[in-house]
């Protein structure tokens, strides 16, 4: 997983500096950038019961797929602007939920921790 997302940080980061685009992705941008992509992927399951949400044909979910790379190559390109290792940032995140959500009292739940 580590060497595949680091050959794709570096296709991103190539696809961007051909064009010139860093001179555009500084980090409130690229924040912006993910919020938006992030609703066009929500957008695609507008109007759908939960049901359709995990059954979308294959249109619907080539969309999803498109939206969800483009969230993701934001985060890319926001986590190099930074300086963030994205798999550290995740392991670290977890480890702090694992101390937040205790199996035993979050297990089957959907409370926030601080009403846990």
């Amino acid at each position: 997983m580590e060497d595949r997302l680091a050959r794709t940080l570096k296709k991103a980061i190539s696809f961007r500096d051909e064009r010139d685009w860093e001179q555009f992705h500084d980090p409130k941008n690229l924040s912006e950038a993910i919020c938006i992509e992030s609703g066009e992927l929500l957008e695609k399951f507008l109007w759908k019961t939960t049901g359709e949400s995990k059954t979308p044909d294959e249109a619907l979910l080539c969309d999803i797929k498109e939206e969800v790379a483009d969230v993701m190559i934001f985060l890319l390109y926001l986590c190099d602007a930074l300086n963030i290792d994205l798999l550290d940032a995740v392991e670290n995140k977890l480890k702090l939920n694992q101390g937040r959500y205790p199996e035993e009292k979050a297990r089957g739940k959907s409370k926030k921790y601080t009403e846990l």
